[in-house]
This record gives C-alpha cells, sequence and structure tokens, in this order.
C-alpha cells in the first residue's frame, strides 16, 4: 500500500483488471547451414536482398542449398528469418594491423576474408595541414578473387576506364571515423555495428594513418575454412568476445536464445549425420518451435515407396517429399533442391493471413518449376498414412503442398496446425504471465490469473482458432483448491489446469450423390 504522510489529496495509478496476454509471433523461421561469407552470430533478415548482403549468393547445390532455401522463404511470403552460418571449429578468419592502432578482421570465419580489401584515407571533415582527427575507411569483397593482387582500386577517378578493374561485389564506405571511444563516430562503433565485412579493434589510441588499398590478408593473416562441419558446429559453441565484450553463440545453441523463432529448418540435415536428431532434440526441449524436415535424394525415392517414412516419431516436425526444382542462375538452368525452405515460407504466410491454427496445406509453391517425383493418389495413400507430406503436381493448379501431417505416430497430435497452435498458446501464457512470480499465491491471484487467460483464449476462439459454438465449449481455465494442495501451495507452487478443443482440418472431403427416383425414393450411388 502506498504511504500517505501528509494532508492533502493523493493520485494512484492501479490496475483495474488482469494484464492481457498477448500472442507471441509464430511466423518467424530460423534456417542453419554453409554460407558464403558472413558471421557466425545468428543474425535476422527480412529479404533475399539482405541476405545476398551479409551472407554472399547463390553456391553449388553440392555446397549448400541453403541460398535456395532463404530465397524460397520470402518468396513463398515469409518476412523475418534468422540466420545462423555454420562453419567448422577451426576456421579461421582474415585478420590484419595497421600502423600499431587499428586490428580490422573479417566478420567472420573462411577464406573469403582473403578476398577483401580495404583502404584508408582522410575523412571529408578533415582539415588539410591540421592533426589528424578523421579518416574514412573503405572496405570491399569480391565473391571471386580480383584479377590484381593488390587489386586496381575501384574507387579511384584514375582507373575507372581501367581493363583489369572489376567491381566488388560489396562496398562499404565509412567517413568521418574518429578514435575517440567515447564518440558516437568511433570506429568500432560504427564498423561493429553495421558492416557486413569486417570488425574493428583499438590497439592504441590515434588516429590511423593514410593506407593505399591492399587486401586485408596481407596485413596479418589469411582466413581459411578449416574441416568439414559436423553436427557438432551444428550444434553450437560460444564465440570469443568480441571488442566491446559482447559474446554470442552459434548454431543451435545461439537459436535457444531467441524465443521468436517458430519454424526451424535446416537444408543440410539430410546430410549431416545426427543433425535430424539435434534439430527434433532442441525443439522438443524448447517447446516453442516446429522442424520442418525433408527426405534425402537418392534414398528416398518411388521405387521404395513404402519404405520412406519420417526419420524420428515426434510432434515438433514435418516431414515432406519429394525435392523441387528451381532455377539456379548459377549455371543457367534448373537445379533439385529440398523443398524445406519454400515450406517455411507457406508457414510463415499462412500464420499471418489466416492464423497459426489453420493447416499450411494447399497452397502453391511458389519459385517450384518441377518436382524430383511425381506423385499420384494411389501413392500418396502409402505416404500418407505413414506420415508424409507430399508436394504434387496438379495439371490445372500448379505445385501444392498437399499433406498436414506431423511426423508423430500419436493420433493426439496428428496434425501440424493443431501441434503448433498448441505451442503457440502455451508459449503466449508463459511469457504473459511472468508478472505472477513472486506475488502473494491467493484467492485474489488466482482469479487474477483465470481472468487474463479466459480473456486471451476467448480472443482466440472468436478469431477462430478454438472449436465450439460457446467459450465453455471451446475451452477451460480452472485454477482453485482443485488443482493445487494445500503442500502446494506452501512450497510456492501455483498450478492452472487449462483446456482447449483445437480445429482440425478437413483432411478428407467427402460428398455422397444421390439420385431422385419417382421423386419420392432416393437410390445412392
Amino acid at each position: 500500500m502506498p504511504e500517505y504522510l501528509s494532508p492533502g489529496v493523493h493520485i494512484d495509478e492501479i490496475e483495474p483488471g488482469p494484464r492481457p496476454i498477448e500472442g507471441v509471433p509464430t511466423s518467424t523461421a530460423g534456417c542453419l547451414g554453409e554460407t558464403a561469407r558472413g558471421p557466425l552470430e545468428p543474425r535476422l533478415i527480412t529479404g533475399f536482398e539482405e541476405f545476398k548482403r551479409i551472407y554472399g549468393g547463390y553456391l553449388s547445390v553440392d555446397i549448400s542449398t541453403l541460398p535456395f532455401a532463404v530465397e524460397g522463404f520470402f518468396m513463398n511470403g515469409g518476412r523475418r528469418m534468422l540466420v545462423a552460418r555454420i562453419a567448422a571449429a577451426d576456421a579461421v578468419a582474415a585478420l590484419g594491423d595497421h600502423d600499431g592502432t587499428l586490428r580490422l578482421s573479417a566478420i567472420g570465419p573462411g577464406d573469403w576474408g582473403n578476398r577483401i580489401a580495404v583502404k584508408i584515407e582522410p575523412g571529408s571533415l578533415q582539415i588539410a595541414g591540421q592533426p589528424a582527427t578523421h579518416f574514412k575507411l573503405t572496405a570491399m569483397c569480391w565473391d571471386v578473387a580480383p584479377p590484381t593482387d593488390p587489386p586496381i582500386d575501384p574507387t579511384a577517378a584514375e582507373h575507372v576506364t581501367n581493363s583489369d578493374r572489376r567491381e566488388p561485389t560489396l562496398l562499404e564506405i565509412y567517413d568521418n571515423l574518429v578514435a575517440d571511444p567515447d564518440s558516437v563516430d568511433f570506429y568500432e562503433r560504427r564498423l561493429n555495428g553495421s558492416s557486413s565485412l569486417l570488425r574493428a579493434q583499438r590497439l592504441a589510441p590515434g588516429v590511423p594513418q593514410p593506407l593505399a588499398l591492399v587486401m586485408l590478408a596481407s596485413l596479418g593473416n589469411a582466413g581459411a575454412n578449416g574441416s568439414a562441419v559436423t553436427v557438432l558446429d551444428y550444434r553450437g559453441r560460444e564465440l570469443p568476445p568480441l571488442p566491446d565484450s559482447t559474446a554470442y553463440k552459434t548454431g543451435l545453441q545461439g537459436f535457444a536464445q531467441i524465443d521468436e523463432i517458430a519454424i526451424l529448418i535446416a537444408p543440410a540435415h539430410h546430410v549431416i549425420p545426427n543433425l535430424t536428431t539435434e534439430i527434433i532434440a532442441h525443439c522438443t526441449l524448447l517447446r516453442d518451435r516446429f522442424a520442418i524436415l525433408h527426405s534425402a535424394p537418392g534414398t528416398d525415392t518411388l521405387a521404395n515407396i513404402t519404405a520412406i517414412r519420417p526419420p524420428q516419431d515426434t510432434a515438433f516436425a514435418a516431414f515432406y517429399f519429394p525435392w523441387i526444382n528451381v532455377f539456379n542462375p548459377l549455371i543457367d538452368q534448373d537445379s533439385l533442391v529440398p523443398p524445406s525452405g519454400h515450406i517455411a515460407g507457406i508457414y510463415a504466410k499462412t500464420d499471418v493471413e489466416r492464423g497459426v491454427f489453420k493447416a499450411p496445406v494447399n497452397e502453391i509453391v511458389v519459385g517450384a518449376r518441377s518436382l524430383e517425383f511425381q506423385i499420384n493418389n494411389q501413392q500418396q495413400d502409402i505416404l500418407n498414412a505413414h506420415g508424409v507430406n507430399c508436394v504434387r503436381l496438379f495439371p490445372s493448379r500448379g505445385i501444392l503442398v498437399w499433406g498436414a501431417r506431423t511426423a508423430s505416430s500419436n493420433s493426439q497430435w496428428r496434425y501440424i496446425s493443431v501441434r503448433r497452435l498448441l505451442l503457440f498458446l502455451g508459449e503466449s501464457i508463459d511469457e504473459g504471465t511472468q508478472w505472477v512470480v513472486f506475488e502473494p499465491n491467493d484467492e485474489r491471484l488466482w482469479a487474477r490469473v483465470k481472468q487474463a487467460i479466459t480473456q486471451f483464449l476467448g480472443s482466440q476462439w472468436r478469431s477462430g482458432a478454438l472449436m465450439g459454438a460457446t467459450q465453455q465449449e471451446a475451452f477451460f481455465v480452472t485454477i482453485d483448491r482443485t488443482t493445487m494442495t494445500q503442500d502446494d501451495i506452501d512450497n510456492g507452487r501455483l498450478i492452472c489446469l487449462i483446456g482447449v478443443a483445437p480445429l482440425k482440418p478437413k483432411e478428407f472431403v467427402m460428398f455422397r450423390l444421390a439420385r431422385l427416383k419417382d421423386g419420392s425414393e432416393i437410390t445412392e450411388f
């Protein structure tokens, strides 16, 4: 209670009712895999052009199909994706020191850093003849090594028409940087907060001296890819602290720190031994995200259709077959890639347009030009019973996702929409009731919690997420002495029992036709 120590009018702010529970986002995807370049800590991207700026463009499908998965996600309606680049633990980042004051390193490990060039010159605010206070740093990177070393400076006016000049893939210019750590233009703060190529570290006070365009690796150590990635690299590890002392984690460990992820894909899960198990365990442990798995080409074929099954019995993943052909600009023809990225985009679009309770099915796979295999009804009869969701070509409609089942054999969790709806409800209630912790555990608190959850579930029922003509038919919330013993209360436990009636997709639609005979009898056929 507030204290009133002097006479007069006192105004207090109170909460008239329960704190509202907001639904958590369900359309944010997480994608793990190898990229051409980029940082190892997860980064949020909102479009394929942004992905190319940070992580580079397409790779050979024999190396990584992740860029095609990211492109397919955004083509099919996805809006937000967190990308976790995977690299071997022994991979090395290119690094170079200059003038004893400045250390520059590639933002991530790999030999791609050997194609970074840097240049330092006076800043545009620097007064000629005065002591150096501002400088300009130019960084550039080529997907393919430049024709000369050192490269011909593409930003220099005298080289505009030079035939050996090659435009870099990415060019970054940071003007008027300063060496003062307290300034907003301090070079560590400016570069480390925005560069897609470099990180900067202050080695000693002072403004770095001018530097002609030079390859970063020639200033210090060359970058290297290291050994082939393994499931341990996908599992993740803690990275060394950055110059500002921030510590990040990679892979699935990095994703575990991000609550917003609701859809998880790894285009190479069929290649890396035990990665599928790690992904499913990750989703099962966190209980706030759902994995999209796909078949293995060459192993899962129509010739052994009866053996095609999800790799593991789980309600936290769905399994799709077959792969799809998409246009590959690297070879100017189609390439076979897994469908998981495109399907993740359909998940995200369906969540935004309809809701997480709507099954992500009967939707066109945008960007798919053809299929690895053509599947007919009789073949899908077998696959559907095994929990395999098909991607099918319908001549009059296009290539569609034609399956809505999880990889679980438990009929309670048969459908993707049911599993994801319960994940959404559970995470929303969990995040929306954190204020309850350490509150006095009595009837007044129970009433407030019940009212908050009832209002939230009521809004979900009105939006069409729950089955029932009335709220009483759609859900119930019980929190009283029937859900808690005195021992529970004495030990600080508040137990609430919630029941919901989720909608299930109409997987089989049957019309029974009848012919009227003589206006009175019905003959079925």
